[in-house]
This record gives C-alpha cells, sequence and structure tokens, in this order.
C-alpha cells in the first residue's frame, strides 16, 4: 500500500478540498494518508486518516519562519511515496523532500501574485514590489517538483509554462453532500449566502441591498474582522439578516434547503476574477438560482446553463431587485434551480475531479487503485 502525507500549515484540519475531498479519495481507493496539520487540536485518526497536529504559532511572521521546519520532520518521520503540499509558504519544504528522493505534488488554491495585490493590510506601493518577487520565487522553484495541480484552468496555463506536468482539479461539490430533493413550496422566501464574510466579499452591499427588499437572508460564516462586524450590523437593514455564524457541513445544507437564492456578489478583484468559487456551485446542486458578481468567466456559466442572474457586485439596487425578481417568480427560479442541478451532476462535481486527481497519482507511482 502507498503511503501518501499531505501537508498543510495554514488550512483547517478538515479542509474541504484538502480532507473532505483529496485525502478522502485517496483513502479510499485504497492508499495509506496522513495529514500533517498545524491548529494545536492534537493527533487523530479520522476516516481512517491519520492527523499529525506539530502546533501552531501565536504571530503569521512565526508560524511562517518556523512552522516549515516542523512539517519537513514530521513529514521525514512518516516517510511517505508522496507527498502533496497546500501553502506557499511550504514551497521550499517540497523542494527538500524532492532532494530525500521523494514525489512531491503542489495543490495550487490560489493565484498567490495576483492575490497580493488585493491584500488590504499591505501597503499599495510594497504590493507589486511583493507580488513580483514571490511569483518569480514560485516559478523557479515549482519547475523542479513532480507535479502541479490547480484549481483553476487559468492557474493552470500560468504554470504550464513552467513544468508541463501541471494539471486543473477543480474544487467542485461532493453531489451527495449537498444534493437535495426539497420541493420548491417546501422552500422559504429567503435568499442565503454561506462563506467568508468580508469586505471584498460583499457583505456591504448584500447588506445595504436589503433596504430594497422585503425578503431576509440567511448568512452562515465567520466576519473577517471584528470591526468589520461591527460596522455591518450598524447598518439599518441589518434586521433582515438572519445570522446563523460559522456552521458545519451538515447545517450549510439545512440552509440551502429553505432558501431559494444563492448570493455569490464577490467584488471583481484580480484574483476573483478568474476564480471558480465552490459557492456558487454548491448553491447549484442544491438546487437553488444563483446571484453572482458580472464576471465575464461568472457570466458563462450562468448563461450557458441558465441558472441564476448576473449583477454589479457594488450596486445594492441591483442585488436587491435580482433577490426580488428570483423570489417573486417561482416558475422561473425553480427552473433555474433545476438547471444549475443538472449542470453539477453533468459537469461541475467532485466525482469527475477524482477521477483526474487518481489518474495523476497512478502516472506519478506507477501503481493501479483498488
Amino acid at each position: 500500500m502507498k503511503k501518501i502525507c499531505h501537508l498543510t500549515s495554514v488550512h483547517a484540519r478538515y479542509d474541504t478540498r484538502i480532507f473532505v475531498k483529496e485525502c478522502q479519495s485517496l483513502q479510499k481507493n485504497g492508499f495509506d494518508v496522513s495529514l500533517i496539520v498545524a491548529d494545536n487540536k492534537g493527533d487523530e485518526i479520522k476516516n481512517e486518516i491519520k492527523i499529525y497536529d506539530i502546533g501552531k504559532e501565536s504571530k503569521r511572521i512565526k508560524r511562517m519562519l518556523k512552522t516549515p521546519k516542523k512539517v519537513f520532520q514530521k513529514a521525514k518521520e512518516i516517510d511517505a511515496d508522496l507527498y502533496h503540499f497546500h501553502d506557499p509558504e511550504l514551497i521550499k519544504t517540497g523542494v527538500k523532500l524532492l532532494k530525500l528522493g521523494k514525489k512531491v505534488i503542489y495543490d495550487v488554491h490560489e493565484d498567490v501574485p495576483r492575490q497580493i495585490l488585493s491584500k488590504p493590510y499591505l501597503k499599495a506601493f510594497l504590493k507589486p514590489i511583493i507580488s513580483k518577487y514571490f511569483e518569480k520565487f514560485e516559478n523557479k522553484n515549482a519547475k523542479k517538483l513532480s507535479y502541479i495541480i490547480t484549481a483553476t484552468d487559468f492557474i493552470t496555463n500560468r504554470f504550464l509554462k513552467i513544468n508541463k506536468n501541471s494539471y486543473s482539479i477543480k474544487n467542485f461539490p461532493i453531489v451527495s453532500e449537498l444534493k437535495t430533493n426539497v420541493k420548491w413550496t417546501q422552500r422559504k422566501n429567503k435568499a442565503c449566502y454561506v462563506g467568508g464574510i468580508s469586505k471584498i466579499r460583499g457583505i456591504t452591499e448584500m447588506v445595504e441591498a436589503m433596504q430594497y427588499s422585503n425578503y431576509k437572508i440567511n448568512l452562515a460564516g465567520k466576519f473577517e474582522n471584528s470591526n468589520l462586524e461591527i460596522q455591518v450590523k450598524l447598518i439599518p437593514s441589518w434586521n433582515k439578516i438572519v445570522e446563523h455564524g460559522f456552521v458545519k457541513r451538515e447545517q450549510i445544507k439545512e440552509i440551502l434547503n429553505e432558501s431559494k437564492v444563492g448570493l455569490v456578489t464577490l467584488y471583481p478583484t484580480i484574483n476573483y476574477k478568474d476564480a471558480l468559487p465552490v459557492k456558487m456551485f454548491e448553491y447549484m446542486v442544491a438546487g437553488i438560482p444563483v446571484i453572482a458578481s458580472d464576471i465575464p468567466l461568472w457570466r458563462q456559466i450562468i448563461e450557458d446553463n441558465k441558472c441564476g442572474v448576473c449583477v454589479n457586485p457594488h450596486e445594492p439596487k441591483e442585488i436587491a431587485n435580482a433577490i426580488n425578481k428570483i423570489i417573486e417568480n417561482n416558475k422561473l427560479s425553480e427552473q433555474m434551480g433545476k438547471n444549475g442541478q443538472k449542470a453539477v451532476l453533468e459537469k461541475y462535481n467532485w466525482q469527475n475531479e477524482e477521477k483526474k486527481l487518481l489518474a495523476i497519482y497512478k502516472k506519478i507511482l506507477k501503481c493501479s487503485f483498488t
């Protein structure tokens, strides 16, 4: 049995892409899977996957300097046949494992050089400098690695110029997790948003939109910081927000089942323009229409599949008009929901992506599956 070890110094131990999708897919297909995390929650075995906790540093700079060394030491102890890491700060760790004769995959979740350009905590003049430096560093090391897996075709196309072994494994939903047979008449006249809550994810405009609507929004997620939370809750139309806080996966399904439309009105920043937000596809598989930012890639998906409406995320009234239109036109919205669900069942699902992941592992390790 081939030993596989996934590494993360940043993500949660039950991260949807890392643990729920990739690690569990590998485990059920006959691999001995381990996962190294840094969260101070201790070691455990979950769904036959061995989780090793190397401890969490209190500050970002300490994490970036100390945690990769701890991850490397634990990875050496595990002595896996293949290592699969998920964070840019582990690039050097991956290269060191490569020098030990190991196969190493870099899983690129985000286009980090472009992401740096929209970081709110960095000074404006520093962003292009840091972005350029990091891209040069990432490219130099990526060409050495066994394989690059990315979350979008856009990121893959960038890495193909550096490493021919680059491939997209998209973060599409697991159908069985969120697919529902709830009748449209059982749903409530509510919109919903599920995910991280931040300024650039459109929370202010979402709340302001409700002054133009008679309906409510189910809001599930964690605020980026307390200052934003205070500001948003001072908006008069906050009284039309049903706040659920951070919820577990099973609770997400309950929220989607009682809603008639899902919001993904993120700002069209440079790192979102080519992204594939998983929440959009989760809304679709749950059978509800999508109201999304009018970003060309997203518009193409929504228009091609007739599963929602695109809006200017900076215009609260436009968001409200879309919510009102969908909730008040049950025949149209139910059909949009069915169209979106059909598209996920056929194209945008993890089952299809899992096959690609296994094919890559088979190629690297020259093995077959159970």
